[in-house]
């Protein structure tokens, strides 16, 4: 702990109203005595609170509570733990050395602890960028009760954090997956088209089950009406496929789109793994960059987090025909393969469109791509000039060439989605349940 010595601006403005006073005294000796006299009593007002605020060593101590680690673009809580241990009640400004990815230079709280209090600080950090952040020292200035002089400590506590793609948006989908009320989380309950055939048990008859599915000799043994019970098909293989090209840097809300992509399929993968499905997970740009098998292991969940926190985006053009070419060799089963990507113009998707087929061909792919918001709110915004027509009708090209985009891929018999950045992670855990349930898979 370091510890330093400070005058507040009080004692200058004294000080400086005393030799103003001295520089008087040419033309009214009086004053001489005065300044003198001002001087004196500033003098011994320093002195008692210098005494004061240095009468202990250590008159605080702070500790900073740090969570293991991050989640981006979700509110974090950080806390301070502050202790008075001097004899008086003090005031006391807080300056907490944040990491440099915040860029927040003004940072400071205020307090005022009593004889022996420990003071709780609580604040809020939203990393917008994946990585490890570095916390630095804590500064302390302890105000003496004068306020006339405090005291700076300097308590070194260099933590590092990481930030992990949003785990806490994964926690709550889990929980309300486990609940089975992800319905909660705008997720939407699909009617059943017929049953699956993976049987799950056998129960008694209630009101609203399929009487198709009653179980004849079960029922004659129990002497009450069975029937039988199916669940989704298990243990299918469910793969993210996220494009790392630069058509991903692209920002909304401080996050890119390859942050959002990586947030939705950690929470899809983790809701697989939750219906007994197997995870897997693919990033390529001009080359594959990872590929980590389909399992539903207990490790598995650690193994996709730990993969996607490292990911970041080029500004080369993605290779769709390396991508196919991966899964036609390391992908032997038919999977469920959903394909984070962007496409701005209709050439752009015809040039990947051969990519694609050939990959539907033998699996099924589920195209997730993204709507510009920022045209959409050109859209809604009032024209007033000729300039501002003009703009107007250029977005409202971009907007149905999107649509024009989900017409062709439909047309090929590719599913897509197409969402606003904030809405993907529901969006596609909607279309996976969606998927499961017709037994499309």
């Amino acid at each position: 702990m370091i510890k330093s010595f400070y005058l507040n601006k009080v004692v200058y403005y004294i000080a400086g109203a005393a030799a103003v006073l001295y520089a008087l005294s040419y033309f009214s000796p009086a004053l001489f005595r005065v300044a003198g006299l001002i001087l004196v009593l500033l003098g011994v007002a320093v002195l008692i609170d210098g005494v004061l605020v240095y009468s202990k060593k250590s008159g605080v101590a702070a500790v900073r509570e740090l969570p293991e680690r991050f989640s981006i673009g979700d509110p974090n809580k950080i806390g301070i733990a502050l202790l008075n241990q001097y004899a008086f009640t003090i005031r006391v400004s807080i300056i907490d050395e944040l990491p440099v990815q915040f860029q927040e230079r003004n940072w400071i709280r205020k307090s005022v602890l009593n004889t022996g209090e420990t003071f709780r600080l609580q604040y809020i950090l939203r990393p917008e960028s994946r990585g490890e952040y570095i916390f630095h020292a804590i500064n302390v200035f302890v105000h003496a009760p004068l306020k006339l002089v405090k005291r700076r400590y300097i308590f070194p506590q260099e933590q590092v954090v990481k930030v992990y793609p949003s785990y806490l948006q994964m926690r709550r989908y889990q929980l309300l997956a486990l609940s089975n009320r992800l319905q909660e989380a705008g997720v939407k309950k699909i009617r059943r088209i017929g049953h699956s055939m993976e049987f799950e048990q056998i129960k008694e008859y209630v009101r609203g089950d399929d009487y198709r599915t009653i179980n004849w000799k079960a029922t004659a043994r129990k002497q009450d009406l069975m029937v039988n019970n199916y669940t989704d098909e298990r243990s299918q293989q469910i793969y993210c496929l996220i494009n790392k090209g630069r058509v991903m840097k692209m920002p909304f809300n401080g996050l890119t789109l390859l942050d959002y992509a990586i947030n939705a399929s950690l929470v899809l993968s983790n809701v697989a793994l939750v219906r007994q499905d197997k995870a897997g997970l693919i990033t390529f740009e001009k080359k594959l960059d990872t590929f980590l098998p389909a399992d539903k292991k207990p490790t598995q969940m650690n193994q996709v987090l730990e993969t996607l926190y490292k990911q970041e985006t080029d500004f080369l053009e993605a290779d769709f025909e390396k991508l196919f070419s991966v899964i036609r060799n390391r992908i032997t089963n038919r999977s469920l393969l959903v394909l984070f990507t962007n496409f701005e113009s209709m050439e752009s998707l015809q040039r990947e469109m051969p990519a694609l087929k050939k990959i539907a061909k033998y699996h099924l792919l589920l195209v997730v791509f993204f709507e510009n918001t920022e045209i959409r709110s050109l859209l809604e915004a009032r024209t007033g000039s000729m300039e501002d027509i003009y703009i107007k009708t250029i977005a409202e090209k971009f907007v149905y060439e999107k649509k024009l985009m989900v017409k062709e891929l439909h047309k090929h018999g590719i599913p897509s989605i197409l969402s606003t950045p904030e809405g993907l992670t529901v969006n596609t855990v909607n279309k996976y349940l969606e998927l499961k349930t017709r037994m499309s898979i």
